[in-house]
């Protein structure tokens, strides 16, 4: 599995910045699981864009993470997660 992340890692900025990037909701819905779960899931893959608010009036309240997707970081996490069963 590691290889598969240094690849990621490894893509140019120039095509990282410009491949589509989905929201939390837009994985969400599309997987049918809750925006919490997806949001643990990818908080910590490489490659997610993590967007945080500088220290302010904010940082006393709860915590706002925006996260932003690459869509070969959800395709890889999909393959992790893929459970392959045999014919009977």
């Amino acid at each position: 599995m590691r290889a598969l992340s240094q690849h990621v890692l490894e893509m140019p900025p120039q095509t990282a910045s410009m491949e589509q990037h989905l929201s939390v909701a837009q994985v969400a819905e599309r997987w049918g699981l809750s925006a919490d779960t997806v949001r643990r899931l990818f908080e910590h893959e490489p490659g997610v864009l993590v967007i945080e608010p500088g220290c302010g009036r904010m940082s006393r309240r709860r915590r706002y993470r925006t996260l932003r997707i690459p869509a070969a970081v959800v395709e890889r996490v999909h393959r992790m997660h893929l459970v392959v069963t045999g014919g009977r």
